[in-house]
């Protein structure tokens, strides 16, 4: 696999990008594969949210319990994570995702043609489909928790865009072929995280020895309060026949952090993302909501643009908590997808409950509004109490054992945050600075952060500077001082 077309492309890269002075490495970018998450996207809008075919079996729900089955799958795996993980390794959960997603395609188009069944081949579907897309979510989350941040930015919102391409590609088909086409989805998107894990070291594979971390549910609470906020306001969202992966305002915030990303390179601020997803989704729910336009063009694109910019900043949160301590993606991600699910999903009901009790003559669409406001108020408190991409979010280690090497890696990682915020590093600074007490040499963090030549060189420049340093050794002492109870050594201990 590594010797393909796509490692020969990403060699030939590396050549060409060592010798050219950019602010950024397009190295660790060509290989297409990691963009095959948006195809499972695709697969969902196409089958479930029937976004622009009108599927009898939709008639019964389908969706809504295609979410409590999907939910359901994610939340057990969660609980059995330290059993089953990781899925890389295994070939079950590979297999029954595309046994189960591709049966589910076939009963949903099925039921075109055999309407006299389509209650239970809703049943079947919904079944089969919620299983199989949470294993397929969670073969992603897996992958993506063994990125650093940048190639997380890159390649997620590179990936919602190729899901919103196909989706429009598959506008354009006649059912007969729509379904042959979409029952290759599966497969396709399954092939590429195949290849991609193919693509990683071995070093930064996912392991089956975790430390036991506590829920960083802060970032799972914030994602379950806007995920309900945009549930209430979910209906006025699909304008056009389009849904929530194809609609102009998710390409175009997934555009955004792209770009920002390839212009920017090794400069990019995630904390622009940080900083500004919450509040534009509080304006785009609410303010058109006030104004009357959630039903239109703009309303629309507000919405979905900035729940996107959202699911990026989560997927950037959670990856990094995975790549940075180790932690398990089936466990951290199972919980907070499945919980995600539940809460759109009542969103959804409570804003049809709403309406009911609605007193005549009141606008229903501005009391909706105000209950959104109020889950984005209680959001935007747990914001504000987090101020940087690499922070916990109100986890903890459950130490148990100092020398396990699990821990001991945690244990390092803590010295080297309390060291950087001493010293004050710079953001990519403490990147390098923790792969450097890995034993990590400069072209290994070189390719590891994808920048050109010589970049690597000038952080640690810096690093020493600021630390009063002025070699690998010096380096190692210092972040063995906080372990001895020792003041850390270099300039300002």
């Amino acid at each position: 696999m590594p010797g393909g077309v796509l490692g020969t492309m990403e060699k030939r890269s590396n050549n060409v990008m060592g010798n050219v002075n950019l602010p950024f490495s397009f190295a660790g970018f060509i290989p297409l594969a990691f963009l095959g998450l948006g195809v499972y996207r695709a697969w969902i809008e196409i089958v479930f949210v029937g976004s622009f075919v009108d599927f009898p079996a939709a008639h019964f729900a389908t969706r809504d319990f295609f979410d409590i089955v999907m939910s359901s799958m994610l939340l057990g795996c969660a609980l059995g994570a330290r059993k089953i993980s990781p899925f890389f390794s295994k070939r079950a959960p590979w297999a029954i995702s595309l046994l189960l997603l591709t049966a589910a395609t076939a009963c949903v188009f099925a039921s075109i043609y055999f309407p006299d069944v389509a209650f239970e081949l809703a049943i079947a579907a919904s079944i089969a489909g919620g299983v199989g897309i949470a294993l397929m979510i969670l073969i992603w989350s897996e992958l993506y928790g063994c990125l650093n941040p940048l190639r997380v930015a890159f390649y997620y919102a590179g990936s919602i865009i190729v899901g919103a391409v196909v989706i429009y590609i598959y506008r354009g088909f006649m059912i007969p072929w729509l379904f042959v086409m979409t029952s290759i989805l599966p497969l396709a998107s399954l092939t590429c995280a195949y290849r991609s894990f193919n693509l990683l070291s071995s070093d930064n594979l996912p392991s089956s020895n975790w430390a036991k971390f506590s829920v960083p549910w802060k970032i799972i609470a914030l994602m379950a309060i806007y995920a309900f906020a945009y549930g209430l306001l979910e209906k006025y969202l699909y304008v056009g026949q389009f849904g929530p992966h194809s609609a102009f305002g998710t390409v175009a915030a997934a555009l955004v952090v792209m770009v920002g990303v390839v212009l920017q390179g090794k400069n990019f601020d995630f904390a622009v993302i940080y900083r500004t997803a919450l509040p534009l989704m509080a304006g785009a729910l609410i303010l058109p909501s006030a104004f009357g336009l959630v039903d239109n063009f703009w309303g629309n694109f507000c919405a979905t643009g900035a729940y996107t910019a959202f699911s990026i900043l989560t997927m950037l949160i959670l990856a990094n908590i995975c790549y940075r301590y180790g932690v398990s993606a089936i466990w951290l991600f199972g919980i907070e997808r499945g919980v995600r699910a539940l809460f759109m999903m009542l969103g959804r009901y409570v804003e049809q409950g709403l309406n009911a009790i609605a007193p005549f003559g009141v606008n229903d669409d501005l009391i909706t509004s105000g209950v959104a406001l109020i889950a984005i108020i209680a959001g935007t408190m747990i914001l504000l109490s987090e101020r940087e991409l690499a922070s916990r979010w109100g986890a903890k280690f459950l130490y148990a054992d100092d020398n396990d090497p699990v821990e001991q890696k945690h244990a390092l990682v803590d010295r080297c945050d309390a060291i950087a915020k001493d010293k004050g590093l710079s953001a990519r600074e403490q990147e390098v600075l923790l792969l450097l007490a890995q034993h990590k040499t400069i072209s290994d963090i070189e390719k590891e952060l994808i920048v050109a030549n010589g970049t690597v060189k000038a952080h640690v420049r810096h690093i020493y500077q600021k630390l009063g340093i002025h070699s690998r050794e010096e380096l190692f002492e210092v972040l063995e001082a906080p372990k001895n109870g020792e003041a850390p050594k270099g300039k300002g201990a």
